[in-house]
């Protein structure tokens, strides 16, 4: 045999070895499904390789196998969704599942609107609701909250940033007054600790008494602490009504004196004199980007928002917390001078009484059994003319009567506006709401149909049916932008190496149901679910996987 014949031989053994290698097989095979990576890039056709929880492979299939497949056929594959406001913090505790969320294909919970879960100055003990565990829970700090739920078992993961009124309301209490030299050292080793537990930040919520007391300057102080560990600044801002351009002013000022990036939660304007106020507000935002202070922006997908019967009074007579709010109605001339503040427009405060009006409030929340059945559904002024009293004054005795600051739903905002600001580049999205299941006692008060639709209302209504949006980019907002902007590791992108967190939907059917009429009602079109590589939702239902973990932060590492 000459040497020519010699080497066409042995091309000949190795292409048929090349031909003839094994497949790589995988734990889990994705197959047949349209394939958007969270980048914005237009879609491929592949599949996906998990092996336990981290993505092994992305391609066109060849030579590879799967020990199980899952078929996508007709369907989107992407990563799975992250919820920039969610206020799962108990309801996670009573059910795993977040039902409400994980049905929309939410795999992230991101928490911490000025108020968290921690640090507390004494341990906060509560009974155990579910069947296995221990009889009681217990947790202080922050970290330890996050640490509970993934060791009691969830189904998403879950984040936080540690709450500025949390921090406050530890040394301060609910006064209204600024923290002495002490108290604010308190306060910024406490926003250190939580930082190094892994916590994402500082978030703030500044309409709302005591947080409504703190200064610029108090939060600028705190966010230097996120800032050390690489931390962001996010918040619900000092106002979205009359003074809705100020507070994007000092959002900014905060981001650049104290050196972080900031987000404004929910961006909206509140109450229609102020809706032309948007673009101003847009431009505001991009001059700061464009001078490199980073701000971005999270939204919900409704013309309506969601907070308490609070909303409607002066943070002034909240001071001192519950008690001291009630105390102050019950006087009756300070109720008379709460009650002429409920019905002068302001820019001292966030006035929700003005600003919506007593027949744009719903109610929708109470604790009181008796209120709840009598209420329920009914606008502020139906309630009133139901009691025989002016709107002003039905609102304080429903807070003294149900002892609870009344949950309520206020129609505020212009369906243009959300349209306009979901298309901004820097927008993401975000429920504020529970993870909830539509049973038990969960149907006995209302909610904000965004609980259930948040997410299926951005793919089916604005990006199918009205193209506000291309299905890609709307991906890119649920995914890697704010992964990126909370600089956690390894998520918001199906990328070999990342977390294996996938939702798998029908882009054709996908679709909110939930109206503020009926609002228990689950979103539908998304087929499978997983979390770090396991399944929770399969063909629609709960697999009963909790396969959830607590995300942490940058500072954690330090």
């Amino acid at each position: 045999m000459n040497a020519k014949t010699k080497l066409f031989a042995a091309v000949i053994v190795l292409l048929v070895g090349a031909c003839t290698a094994p497949p790589t097989e995988y734990e889990l095979l994705i197959t047949n499904g349209t394939i958007y990576d969270g980048s914005g890039q237009s879609p491929i056709q592949g599949v996906v390789g998990i092996n336990a929880d981290t993505i092994a492979y992305i391609g066109d299939g060849n030579n590879v196998t799967g020990k199980e497949t899952l078929d996508a056929a007709g369907m989107a594959v992407s990563p799975g969704f992250i919820n920039m406001l969610s206020w799962a913090t108990e309801s996670l505790i009573s059910d795993p599942r977040g039902l409400s969320d994980i049905k929309q294909g939410v795999t992230l919970e991101v928490m911490g609107e000025g108020g968290s879960m921690g640090p507390y100055k004494q341990p906060r003990v509560m009974k155990n609701p579910r069947e296995e565990g221990p009889d009681s829970l217990s947790w202080t700090t922050l970290g330890e909250y996050l640490q509970m739920l993934e060791d009691i078992g969830v189904s998403p993961n879950v984040a936080s940033f540690v709450g500025a009124t949390t921090l406050r309301v530890h040394e301060v209490g609910y006064q209204n007054r600024p923290p002495s030299a002490e108290e604010m050292d308190n306060m910024k080793r406490l926003a250190r600790q939580a930082m190094e537990e892994g916590a994402l930040g500082i978030g703030s919520s500044l309409i709302y008494a005591p947080a409504f007391y703190a200064s610029t300057e108090e939060l600028i102080e705190l966010c230097k602490v996120a800032a050390e560990y690489g931390g962001m600044y996010i918040t619900h801002m000092r106002s979205e009504g009359n003074r809705f351009l100020e507070a994007i002013d000092e959002t900014i000022r905060i981001a650049a004196e104290a050196g972080l990036p900031a987000e404004i939660y929910h961006l909206k304007a509140g109450g229609t004199d102020n809706w032309p106020k948007m673009d101003l507000a847009i431009a505001k935002i991009d001059s700061a980007r464009n001078a490199g202070i980073k701000i971005t922006t999270d939204m919900y997908n409704y013309a309506a928002g969601a907070t308490g019967l609070n909303a409607t009074m002066p943070p002034w007579a909240q001071e001192g917390g519950y008690r001291g709010w009630v105390k102050n109605m019950s006087d009756p001339a300070t109720r008379a001078k709460i009650k002429a503040e409920m019905y002068t427009n302001t820019n001292e405060w966030e006035n929700f009484f003005y600003l919506a009006g007593p027949d744009n409030i719903m109610l929708v929340g109470f604790d009181n059994p008796t209120l709840r059945e009598k209420y329920t559904g009914k606008t502020l002024r139906q309630a009133a003319e139901m009691m025989g009293v002016d709107p002003a004054d039905a609102a304080m005795n429903l807070v003294i009567e149900d002892g609870s600051r009344v949950g309520t739903v206020y129609f505020l905002m212009s369906e243009d506006n959300v349209k306009k600001i979901m298309q901004l580049p820097y927008m993401s999205f975000g429920s504020d709401a529970g993870a909830v299941a539509a049973e038990g006692e969960t149907l006995e008060s209302m909610t904000h149909p965004r609980t259930y639709g948040n997410f299926a209302r951005l793919l089916g209504k604005y990006v199918r049916d009205e193209k506000v949006l291309s299905l890609e980019e709307a991906i890119r907002k649920l995914t890697s932008l704010p992964a990126e902007n909370l600089k956690i590791a390894k998520r918001g992108m199906l990328s070999p190496g990342f977390y294996a967190d996938v939702v798998i939907f029908d882009p054709n059917t996908i679709q909110d149901h939930a109206t503020f009429e009926q609002p228990h009602q689950y979103s539908t079109g998304v087929t499978h679910v997983l979390v770090n590589g396991r399944q929770v939702l399969k063909d629609g239902e709960h697999t009963g996987a909790k396969p959830g973990k607590f995300v942490k932060g940058l500072g954690w590492k330090n």
